[in-house]
Parts: structure tokens; sequence; C-alpha cells
């Protein structure tokens, strides 16, 4: 079982810890049946070189999906994913480690939830932020415990 974070244990610069992904060109295949994706860049390597990439690449969703395991993670058991966005900036490949990161930017309570705004982001094994975003979590508090 994962650690449950509370509100009152974190502070704005937390840096959530990291979430390692090794995809493969077969967690493509996969994803591509159970999303529907099927466009040909994510799994047929000749089809990719064919349209200028240098081989077949990651579903930008499937990337989003790396940010929302990361965040839910990281909310637990008790807490909520409230909210995800994120943009498309760089091609990642498969056979390439990726982080999943994240850093806590704001914490606030509205409507009686207790809100932790997070940015989001993939990084490759160059250190670029390939897939940058924004979470918001809903954590319990303490005081409610």
């Amino acid at each position: 079982m994962a650690q449950q974070f509370y509100f009152e244990d974190l502070e704005v610069g937390y840096e959530i810890a990291p979430l390692e992904k090794n995809p493969t060109t077969q967690q493509l295949v996969k994803y591509a049946g159970a999303s529907g994706d099927f466009y040909q860049i994510h799994y047929d390597k000749d089809f990719a070189l064919a349209n200028k990439l240098s081989g077949v690449i990651l579903h930008g969703a499937l990337k989003n999906a790396f940010l929302g395991q990361l965040m839910t993670d990281f909310a637990g058991d008790a807490g909520w994913l409230r909210k995800l966005s994120v943009q498309y900036r760089a091609m990642d490949m498969p056979g390439a480690k990726l982080l999943a990161k994240g850093r806590v930017t704001k914490k606030y309570v509205e409507n009686g939830e207790h809100l932790i705004d997070c940015e989001v982001w993939i990084e490759n094994e160059k250190g670029d932020k390939t897939t940058p975003g924004s979470a918001t979590v809903a954590l319990p508090s303490r005081q409610s415990a």
C-alpha cells in the first residue's frame, strides 16, 4: 500500500516521487487495442519511417495516462484526482526510459475540499520535458480524520 499524504503534510515546492516508465512497442500495440487509436505511427516502423519519423512513437494519450498514474498514486486511496491537463510538446520513442514527475505549486481549500495543484511532466533520458501539464488532487485532512 502506498503512503497516504494528508493536506497538512505538504508544502509548496514538494517534489513528488518520480514514476519510471519503460514503454515497449508491445505496450504500444496493446494500448492501440485498448484505446482504439490504430494510427500506424505508433506500431508500424516502416510506416513511421515513411512519414519522416525516426521510428514508432508513443501515443500522446498514453503519456497522459502515465501522468494520471503518477497523480493517482500520489493522491492515495483516500484522495482524488480532480483535474489533469497536458500538452504534447515532443515525441517519445519506445525503448527509452521516461520519468513522470511533479511538484506542488499551490495549496487551498475550496468548497470544503483540501486541494493541491501540481506542475507535472514527462521527462526523457536527456532531461527534456516532452509532456508538460498540470494537475489538481483532493487530499484528506488530518483535521477531518
